[in-house]
């Protein structure tokens, strides 16, 4: 039997595409047959992830742009490209992102980092929510999905700039579901919790440095603040993406989707 193809001849643009939930999130868009736009900063690990899915996915293209999500004439650049090369753009999955200091008390929070988290975050989200919403609108509809986190669900001791900026992206998440609703466009963010990967190992060797406990301490500590006792996969945060930009979530916009293994109950 032919598996259906949901995404068959849709568009999809995935910032942080090359790594982590990006990468995760591009794999299953491609499954689901749609064209991809891979965008980040690190050109030969973009061209190396088109390539892969290009072969594990024929039938559908996936094009590697080097484009750093806080610039303005690059992201610009980026969609444009996207129109050209596939004919227009019907998805926009936002997962660049960066995590800023940790453990460190907003008194001691160097304020350049600050700026810079708040930058790579929400300006990363909005610079390509902004120049994709017109080729979305000019296909009469589509979707954006932005990643926020759980701290941006409740306040987050000791890591104020990112707890600001996930706060921030759920607010234009929302905003931004009221604007293009009128167009057919959904716009919806998901709330992963603690997600295994490089990035929470790195998080989790601070954590403990800092704290004078062992990297294996920190991880229990993180696992036993869920319901469920675990971390939550990459996979796990990129199967609810994949359901938001899904014919069956046309009518779920302005909401935070929690990927949380119950942290937030």
């Amino acid at each position: 039997m032919t598996r259906p193809l949901p995404l068959a001849g849709k568009v999809a643009i995935v910032t942080g595409a090359a790594r982590g939930i990006g990468a995760v999130v591009s794999e299953y868009l491609a499954e689901d047959g749609a064209h991809l736009v891979l965008a980040g900063r690190t050109e030969t690990a973009l061209r190396a992830r088109a390539a892969a899915l290009d072969e594990k996915f024929p039938g559908r293209d996936s094009l590697p742009f080097r484009c750093d999500v806080t610039d303005e004439q690059q992201v610009r650049a980026m969609t444009a490209a996207a129109a050209a090369r596939f004919g227009g753009i019907d998805i926009l999955v936002n997962t660049a992102g960066g995590t800023g200091p940790i453990e460190t008390p907003a008194h001691e929070y160097p304020a350049e980092q600050f700026r810079a988290i708040l930058d790579l975050n929400v300006t990363g989200t909005f610079l390509p929510c902004k120049h994709a919403i017109p080729h979305l609108i000019e296909r009469g509809g589509g979707s954006i999905v932005n990643i926020a986190g759980t701290s941006g669900l409740r306040g987050y001791r000791n890591r104020s700039g990112y707890s600001a900026s996930k706060w921030a992206v759920r607010g234009l998440t929302r905003t931004l579901a009221l604007e293009l609703g009128p167009y057919g466009i959904t716009v919806n963010d998901v709330c992963p919790n603690v997600t295994s990967g490089a990035r929470m190992d790195r998080i989790v060797a601070e954590k403990a440095r800092k704290l004078g406990k062992t990297p294996e301490q920190v991880h229990a500590d993180f696992a036993a603040q869920t319901a469920l006792g675990r971390f939550v996969a990459e996979s796990d945060v990129a199967a609810a993406v994949r359901f938001l930009v899904s014919p069956g979530a046309r009518n779920i916009t302005g909401h935070d989707i929690p990927v949380d293994a119950g942290w937030d109950v």
